[in-house]
């Protein structure tokens, strides 16, 4: 999997309406939409995707919890 993101700390999403879940340390790819910011990491079975509100990808970023990886 190719990153272009590394999470850096503690970054959590809510699938439905079950309980936060932490995305763990490391390589993330990040596909940004106008309101939602789509995140997938890991490999072959143990895959995830999560999406998250763009305000809460944004406060992680400025929080230094995802970091932005150069291309």
């Amino acid at each position: 999997m190719a990153a272009n993101a590394r999470v850096k700390g503690t970054v959590e999403y809510r699938a439905g309406d079950g309980p936060l879940i932490a995305i763990p340390e490391g390589p993330l790819e990040v596909q940004l939409n106008p309101d939602s910011a789509v995140l997938s990491w890991g490999e072959g079975r143990s895959a995830q995707i999560a999406a998250i509100p763009l305000e809460d990808y944004e406060r992680y970023i400025q929080q230094g919890l995802i970091e932005l990886q150069p291309a």
